[in-house]
């Protein structure tokens, strides 16, 4: 049951999460989209109410219980940031605005970017293992091995992305000269110079 609810949950993000861009571009409707997009926490919450009850009712924690916490914690650190990129690259197709600026491809520029993208990482961890330790304390002397193997998952997860976002100052990777040459002559051109 827990796994169909978190597929429901991963479904239902994206279905709002279209419904609220169709309606705040396509449809006009600003304040229906915004609606839309803010019922996104709702669908967690929800995840978390039934995956509680179902600890509450007996059931043996599982891998489903720590597959949800994971679920969480990663809606709750990349759902905005998700949002607001998606939202942007709709204003830019369907209204006419700006073009979203891209991720940063060289130097110390790619390397903050990636460092702030491992703090999310690690925010999802967090909320993961805060969840998940909650829910080991809720189960008390119950055995609870794969809630303590998801913890130590989301842990291995932050990890390994910290050291690949590591790289990124360590070894940041340098623009091509001729790349240089065209964002020097773009500035230039823009500039009036």
């Amino acid at each position: 049951m827990i796994v169909a609810l978190i597929i429901a949950c991963e479904v239902g993000f994206w279905v709002l999460l279209a419904a609220g861009l169709a309606a705040r571009y396509l449809l006009r409707r600003r304040r229906t989209g915004v609606v839309l997009l803010l019922c996104e926490p709702v669908l967690e919450l929800v995840l978390f109410a039934v995956t509680a009850v179902d600890l509450r009712n007996g059931a043996e924690p599982g891998w489903e219980h720590g597959l949800a916490a994971l679920y969480i914690g990663f809606t709750v650190a990349y759902g905005h940031f998700t949002i607001s990129r998606l939202d942007a690259h709709a204003a830019h197709r369907l209204a006419g605005g700006p073009r979203p600026p891209k991720p940063p491809r060289y130097g110390t520029a790619r390397a903050r970017y990636e460092g702030r993208l491992w703090l999310r990482t690690v925010l999802a961890a967090a909320v993961a293992c805060a969840l998940l330790q909650g829910a080991v304390w809720y189960v008390g002397d119950g055995d609870t091995t794969s809630l303590r193997a998801f913890q130590w998952l989301a842990l291995r997860a932050a990890g390994i992305h910290g050291l690949i976002a590591l790289t990124y100052p360590i070894w940041p990777k340098k623009a091509p000269a001729d790349a240089a040459g065209r964002a020097e002559e773009e500035g230039r051109t823009l500039t009036g110079r």
